[in-house]
């Protein structure tokens, strides 16, 4: 399973994905868009928008701090 979450440091909902999905031991790649304009680049080409925390499970694009969709993404 493929998994990239699309975050800024400053981002207190980036936090809540990403210690949701360790919570669950759920490996994923973190990318940080404010530091790289490629990943940024790759997650507006992906989610339409600059907003984050952009998740990626197997090219299904989950905006925001969203649980019940993870949980689906993740099944």
């Amino acid at each position: 399973m493929a998994i990239s979450v699309y975050s800024t440091p400053s981002c207190s909902y980036c936090r809540m994905v990403k210690d949701w999905l360790k919570a669950r031991n759920v490996r994923f790649d973190d990318y940080n868009v404010a530091n790289d304009p490629r990943r940024a680049e790759e997650m507006l080409r992906k989610s339409g928008q600059m907003g984050v925390p952009v998740t990626d499970i197997n090219g299904r694009i989950i905006i925001g701090f969203n649980t019940s969709e993870l949980e689906r993404a993740l099944k």
